[in-house]
């Protein structure tokens, strides 16, 4: 068949396109017979001729850079929580009292946290090399900024508090890279000034800034980190002056004028149930209860609320009326995921004894089982679907990968076993949504086949679903389900993955993209995005899967918040 001219262009268009995003990538020939598994997998960093050639040719770069610019144009600025919150709408995407006393103030110097005893093995070694490349490209391109740009080698900025910087801080302790972390705080130490006129996310900087903060406190012992934490909790504080104490979603650091989105008086349920954990802890360190205060009157507020079913909570709360809107909706993923993290969590942290937050943590697990827990067709996946009005929808966001963990972090501090049972076989369907990818790479979203169908898989991805951010979440519950029943397979699952980040998003320049296609392992199309849970979560958990430590944070001293940041448990068993 002979093709016009106009195809010929078509075609050559679309090589030419997919020629350009494996040179930015530096991705590896395609085997002919291409199978799920990456080909030619790259854990270490190309040889540094490669690499100079590959820099040296920018007419690939720029070119690409020019392609995605041209995108971002045609695109509304989106700014989504990596729990789901978005702070700004984009049409045509689907949507998916009893408190406890706070222990006495620790000394001023908490004691040091060493780092693993043991050298890392191999595996961390491979995590560690992958953390000094996107360090390596944060540092050159984007250093003191919010995040990095690694394909135009440039930055963005969200809050301008360098939140890669800050949300990375544990992360370096943990893997032992200490002149990467002094250097970083010497950082904090002389540039980082929260007196600034900028609107910030209360969620997202909470679990993310101060959460960094206070972790990097008690691994290091280093004041610097409790006073900065202690100083921006404070410029946080404005956001809980509501009617109904259920707080806005933005406040503004320098001047402290608090407001909910522009277009909506409602916060969602995520946003205002998942900065607990870091409110109580600034307490129990500073001796200064307002900020516990208000973190729990709003635990005991949604406590209170109606419109749940069986434990299941809507996605939004009115913050004049502090009651639930759009009710009828109910999803575990984004703007409601970390309620239920946070449910377990607290009662973890506070020493089991908030009998309230065990029980309504317990009740949604129910209300899981019994309205949104499914299987598939034909491999029959365990997952959990959404309900809207009585309707099921076999819709999973990848954020849900969350939940594997949590059930097995319950089931460890003595909850059901049946939580274990149930964590195992969604970690199993976690697994499928990485494995069952032309990268090895989960997309954003999935929708399960219900009805056997002859040549359909469990599996099925929309084209507006299939992205991925470097989300930590598959990797957080393999750590846990590792951590807590010492399957290996679990370590594997993970350094396929790992295998995965580095052949598909590794950007040779320095850091990793998020790409737009995880079905397409010649042209994965990179966003020019590495987010800052790449370092701060999806890093640290794959180094901790591959430790065989369990004593390396031990879960039964520490409890992690929803953005990987250990925050010491206030009565461990065993503890005075």
């Amino acid at each position: 068949m002979t093709l016009g001219a106009g195809k010929r262009n078509t075609v050559c268009f679309v090589l030419l396109e997919r020629l350009l995003a494996r040179q930015v990538l530096g991705l590896p020939k395609p085997q002919r017979h291409f199978r799920r598994g990456p080909p030619n997998l790259q854990i270490r960093a190309p040889s540094k001729g490669s690499e100079d050639r590959r820099q040296d040719d920018t007419k690939w770069r720029d070119e690409a850079v020019g392609d995605a610019r041209r995108e971002e144009r045609h695109t509304r600025r989106t700014v989504v929580s990596w729990r789901g919150a978005v702070i700004e709408p984009q049409p045509g995407t689907e949507l998916p009292t009893r408190k406890a006393e706070a222990p006495p103030r620790p000394s001023s110097q908490a004691p040091r946290i060493q780092n693993q005893a043991a050298s890392p093995n191999e595996r961390q070694r491979a995590v560690i090399d992958a953390f000094r490349h996107a360090w390596a490209g944060y540092r050159k391109f984007a250093w003191g900024h919010d995040e990095l740009k690694p394909v135009s080698r440039s930055f963005s900025e969200w809050f301008g508090l360098g939140l890669t910087l800050i949300d990375a801080l544990d992360t370096m302790w943990i893997l032992g890279l200490k002149k990467e972390f002094e250097e970083a705080r010497k950082w904090v130490s002389k540039k980082l000034r929260f007196q600034k006129d900028v609107d910030v996310n209360l969620f997202e900087s909470t679990i993310r800034i101060l959460g960094g903060l206070l972790s990097a406190y008690h691994l290091s012992g280093d004041d610097l980190f409790l006073k900065k934490a202690e100083d921006f909790g404070n410029r946080l504080m404005p956001a809980f002056r509501t009617p109904s104490k259920i707080p806005y979603s933005d406040v503004n650091i320098g001047t402290g004028a608090a407001h909910p989105p522009r277009w909506t008086s409602d916060s969602t349920v995520a946003e205002v149930t998942s900065i607990q954990l870091e409110f109580r802890e600034l307490s129990r360190l500073t001796g200064n209860k307002k900020f516990q205060e208000a973190a729990e009157e709003v635990t005991r507020r949604v406590h209170s609320l109606p419109g749940k079913k069986d434990g299941l909570v809507p996605m939004f709360i009115n913050t004049h009326s502090g009651l639930f809107t759009h009710m009828g909706v109910f999803t575990l993923g984004a703007r409601a995921d970390s309620y239920y993290e946070y449910l377990l969590k607290q009662w973890v942290q506070g020493g089991k004894k908030e009998t309230q937050l065990l029980e309504d943590y317990l009740e949604a697990i129910e209300g899981i089982r019994r309205h949104l827990l499914r299987r598939s067709e034909p491999g029959k996946l365990a997952f959990v679907g959404e309900l809207a009005h009585g309707r099921f929808s076999a819709k999973m966001d990848h954020l849900v990968c969350f939940l594997p963990g949590t059930l097995a972090l319950g089931a460890h501090h003595g909850l059901p076993a049946d939580h274990m049972e149930l964590a195992r076989a969604l970690m199993d369907t976690c697994y499928q949504m990485n494995r069952q990818m032309e990268t090895g790479l989960s997309p954003e979203i999935v929708h399960f086949n219900l009805y056997p169908q002859n040549d359909r898989k469990d599996v099925q991805v929309k084209p507006a679903d299939r992205h991925n951010l470097l989300r930590p979440e598959t990797v957080e519950s393999l750590f846990y389900l590792h951590r807590l029943t010492g399957d290996p397979k679990y370590q594997d699952w993970g350094w396929e993955i790992l295998q995965s980040f580095n052949t598909y998003t590794r950007v040779p320049s320095g850091g990793y993209s998020s790409i737009s296609n995880v079905q397409d392992p010649l042209n994965p199309q990179p966003r020019d995005k590495m987010e800052s849970f790449f370092l701060g979560e999806t890093l640290k958990y794959l180094y901790l899967l591959f430790s065989d430590d369990p004593s390396l944070l031990s879960l039964d001293a520490y409890v992690f918040n929803t953005e990987a940041h250990p925050l010491p448990i206030w009565a461990p068993p065993g503890g005075a």
